[in-house]
C-alpha cells in the first residue's frame, strides 16, 4: 500500500466509518466479525500495507453529532445554542457537526432514535440514564462510533469518557452553602426540589447534597420534593402546593433545586411570604437565572463552562478518530459558584 492510502479511503471502500477502521487497526473490541472482514478486505484491495496514521491531517473530514433531549427550554437549549455558535470552529477543523434533539419522555423512543446514528464518526451525548439508552450506546460503539457523554453520564455503558463538571461535587457544594446559612445548633428544614429525573447528573446532585447535610449539619432535615414538573407554570403550581405552611410544618429554612424551573419555584415562594433572605441555590447560568441573582431571588448559582465542555467533547472525538495517544486525557470543567457580585 502506498502512502496515498488513508484510513478515510479504507472506510470509503469498506462502507464503514473511519472510527470503525480505527478500531479494527488497533484490534479494539466491539466490532462485529463481518465488519472486521470487510475492513481487512478493503485494505487488501487497496494494497495491503498500513495506512497513514498520526495526528489530524488537513484532508480529514469527520461527521460528529451532538445528541440532546428535545425536552426543557433551559439548559438543553443553552447547550444547543453553544454548539451552533461553535459551528465555525468545527468547520475550520474539517468537522461536520449536526445536532439532534431526541424525544426524552420515553427512554425506548430516545434509544431507538439514537441507534440510527451508526453512520457517524462520533457522538457527544446528553441522555437519560436508562437501560435502553445504555444498549443503544453499546450498539453504536460496536458499530465503530466513538461516543462520549456530555454533562450527564450514562454509567455502565461502553461510552469512552464523560465530559462535564462533577455533579456529586456540585450537590455537595450546594449542601455546604445552604448548611452554613442554617440556624446553628437547632433543627432546620431544607427543601430539596428535583424533577422525577432519569438524568444521572441530577441524581448525583441530590446524593451529594444529602451527604453533606448528614455529615456536617446533622440537625438539618431534608424535605424531599422529587416531582417538580419541567415547565415554569406547572413548577409554580407544584411548589405552591408543597411549600405551604401546613406541608412544611411551618417554614423552610433553605431550598436547593437540582433541576429546571427555579423561576416558577421563586414565584410560589413569594406567594407564601418568603423574602429574598431565604437561601436558594440552583444551577446553570440562564438569562432568567441571571435576573434572579441580580434581584436577590437566587442566593447562589452553580454553573460550569458549557462552551469549554462542548469544545472538549469535539476535541476528544477528533483525537479518538485519529488514534492520538492520550485522547481521553482532558480536564473537566469545575463547579463555579456565581453570585450577583461576580456575574460580569
Amino acid at each position: 500500500m502506498t502512502n496515498s492510502v488513508t484510513i478515510t479511503k479504507i472506510a470509503e471502500t469498506a462502507g464503514v466509518s473511519t472510527a470503525t477502521v480505527d478500531r479494527v487497526l488497533n484490534n479494539r473490541p466491539g466490532v462485529n466479525p463481518t465488519t472486521v472482514r470487510k475492513v481487512r478486505e478493503a485494505m487488501a484491495n487497496l494494497g495491503g500495507g498500513a495506512p497513514i496514521r498520526g495526528r489530524p491531517r488537513s484532508t480529514s473530514n469527520y461527521r460528529f453529532a451532538f445528541v440532546l433531549p428535545a425536552a426543557r427550554l433551559g439548559f438543553f437549549d443553552l447547550v444547543d445554542r453553544v454548539v451552533a455558535q461553535t459551528a465555525g470552529e468545527f468547520r475550520h477543523q474539517h468537522i461536520t457537526e449536526v445536532t439532534h434533539r431526541l424525544p426524552a419522555a420515553d427512554g425506548m423512543v430516545f434509544a431507538a432514535e439514537l441507534a440510527k446514528l451508526s453512520d457517524l464518526d462520533g457522538v457527544a451525548l446528553l441522555a437519560p440514564d436508562v437501560p435502553a439508552v445504555k444498549l443503544a450506546i453499546n450498539e453504536l460503539v460496536r458499530a465503530g462510533v466513538h461516543v462520549v457523554t456530555l454533562f450527564s453520564d450514562v454509567p455502565g455503558s461502553l461510552r469512552e469518557t464523560a465530559i462535564g463538571a462533577d455533579s456529586r461535587a456540585a450537590g455537595r457544594t450546594a449542601g455546604l452553602l445552604l448548611g452554613r446559612s442554617l440556624p446553628r445548633n437547632q433543627p432546620a428544614l431544607c427543601a430539596l426540589l428535583s424533577p422525577a429525573t432519569r438524568y444521572a447528573a441530577e441524581i448525583d446532585r441530590r446524593i451529594g447534597f444529602q451527604q453533606v447535610l448528614e455529615e456536617r449539619f446533622p440537625k438539618a432535615r431534608v424535605l424531599r420534593l422529587f416531582e417538580l414538573p419541567e415547565s415554569e407554570d406547572e413548577a409554580y403550581e407544584y411548589a405552591r402546593s408543597v411549600l405551604t405552611p401546613e406541608a412544611t410544618e411551618g417554614r423552610i429554612d433553605a431550598l436547593y433545586n437540582v433541576g429546571p424551573c427555579s423561576f416558577g419555584v421563586a414565584r410560589a415562594l413569594t406567594e407564601h411570604g418568603y423574602t429574598h433572605d431565604l437561601m436558594f441555590v440552583a444551577h446553570d447560568l440562564l438569562e432568567v437565572h441571571r435576573s434572579m441573582l441580580l434581584s436577590g431571588a437566587l442566593s447562589y448559582l452553580l454553573h460550569q463552562d458549557v462552551q469549554y465542555a462542548v469544545t472538549a467533547a469535539t476535541r476528544v472525538l477528533r483525537a479518538l478518530c485519529d488514534g492520538v495517544r492520550g485522547a481521553l486525557a482532558i480536564n473537566n470543567p469545575r463547579v463555579e459558584i456565581l453570585t450577583a457580585e461576580n456575574l460580569a
